[in-house]
């Protein structure tokens, strides 16, 4: 298969490409710089097929995608900054990428008919309760910028096209970029102490096992919305650092606070991110590993 790749330079893009390698499938990554720039890392993905694509540029968008007719696309480009989407200066740019990039992507694959698969996120709910959202829950209360802006690219890509996967993910780490475990591998060397909260509950996606499952969706057509994170149950970041700590043989003692004892962001957080994935294997996909088993992995990967 031909797949076409945007966001490359991120954490789930570079996976994919690599992924795509991995199989034998031909990957043809893009992303906003004249050429990739992610992590220098020898991985496939530096050496693979690479187009410079603005995805806001509707005429750019549809013209790459008409001369590489690609079998499936993958979604990954976003503004994922949380906090920075709420400044009043950047909210055209964040409905820029997310919203109207989208709209451009699904256009362009719906005129040569291939699949999309688009990445969101738990943030197009409320984020209130306890019970785990269902993929085809459609009782939709994003609190954020952010959040409201992938709700929209999602129901441009439900409105506009028929094959297409809508993948809802949460508490993304991988390799190539910032994330919460680096952040907080960084504070161990910096503090004693550090203090997370523990009132958010939701479980992490490790890219490189998310790679597999959407390379897997491309390859099917069974389309339709998912949730997918890894397994091993609902946890809240407080969980989370514990656990990373306690792999990396950090001794940093770490504090529960609550989101409101914490302060500091801009964007309101979801208490409640907790995906449902039950579909994933109704569907015929391979659940993704424990998020335990995926912090071990990725801190073995980070060496």
């Amino acid at each position: 298969m031909k797949i076409f790749v945007t966001g490359v330079a991120g954490q789930l893009g570079h996976d994919v490409m690599n992924e795509l390698h991995k199989r034998g499938h031909e990957g043809i990554g893009s992303d906003i710089a004249p050429a990739y720039a992610g992590e220098p890392d020898g991985s496939p993905v530096c050496t693979m097929p690479y187009r410079q694509l603005d995805i806001t540029n509707k005429e750019a968008v549809a013209q790459t995608i008409e001369e590489i007719k690609p079998d499936v696309v993958v979604h990954c480009a976003a503004w994922t900054a949380v906090d920075a989407a709420e400044d009043s200066d950047k909210k055209d740019t964040v409905w820029a990428v997310n919203v109207t990039g989208t709209e451009n992507i699904a256009q362009a694959c719906k005129a040569v008919d291939c699949k999309l698969i688009y990445l969101s996120t738990d943030y197009v709910f409320s984020g209130e309760g306890t019970e785990p959202w269902q993929p085809d829950c459609q009782d939709y209360a994003p609190l954020n910028v952010y959040g409201q802006s992938k709700l929209a690219g999602e129901q441009a890509v439900s409105q506009l096209l028929t094959k297409y996967f809508i993948v809802r993910i949460a508490w993304v780490f991988g390799k190539n970029g910032k994330n919460f475990i680096k952040t907080m591998l960084n504070a161990a060397k910096k503090h004693d102490m550090v203090r997370v909260v523990n009132d958010q509950i939701g479980t992490p996606t490790y890219t490189y096992d998310l790679a597999r499952l959407l390379v897997d969706m491309g390859e099917s057509e069974q389309y339709g919305y998912y949730h997918a994170t890894n397994e091993g149950g609902y946890i809240s970041w407080y969980d989370f650092t514990k656990e990373i700590y306690q792999q990396a043989g950090l001794v940093t003692k770490v504090v529960p606070v609550t989101t409101a004892e914490y302060g500091l962001s801009k964007a309101k957080r979801p208490f409640n991110s907790r995906l449902d994935k039950s579909k994933l294997a109704v569907a015929g996909f391979t659940p993704l590993p424990t998020w335990q088993d995926a912090v071990k992995r990725y801190l073995k990967e980070l060496g």
